[in-house]
């Protein structure tokens, strides 16, 4: 294995422990869609998501977080996404089914983070879970530093 595949296996598996690890906490029991940073998260995701339902991976890899950037290289993503996204076709509805605010997460620097669970139908899969993360970058902006489908 080649120096730059094995980081790049070592980031992705940083990743998917991260994203475990998130969905082993939960969202719902602590939904917090009322609070100023969720609603801005919750935008922020919109936003990037309707990039990925379009098919413009390389435009939500290009607008997700710098954290997110570094840890997946963008030939990689798009790989993923048409391996596991494209198949599933177009996207039918996504409803919120939790979102909150946290400071810390396991694996990430601390800052500000929202996590959100979306209950999701596509063209080719009824019933699956998203999972966005969302962090405030330098400079006030929220962007997407995590995703997942399930």
């Amino acid at each position: 294995m080649r120096m730059s595949e094995n980081i790049f296996h070592t980031n992705c598996w940083r990743a998917i422990a991260i994203i475990l690890a998130l969905l082993a906490a939960g969202c719902g029991p602590r939904d917090q869609s009322d609070k100023p940073e969720v609603q801005a998260g919750l935008g922020a995701a919109a936003q990037w998501l309707a990039a990925v339902d379009a098919g413009n991976y390389t435009g939500s890899w290009a607008s997700a977080a710098a954290y997110f950037r570094a840890a997946v290289p963008q030939d990689q993503w798009l790989s993923s996404l048409n391996a596991f996204r494209a198949p599933m076709g177009d996207q039918v509805s996504r409803r919120v089914k939790a979102a909150r605010f946290e400071t810390t997460l396991p694996g990430a620097p601390d800052g500000q983070y929202v996590l959100i669970e979306y209950e999701s139908v596509f063209a080719k899969k009824k019933a699956a879970v998203e999972t966005a993360t969302v962090m405030l970058e330098t400079g006030g902006v929220w962007r997407v530093s995590g995703y997942f489908i399930r």
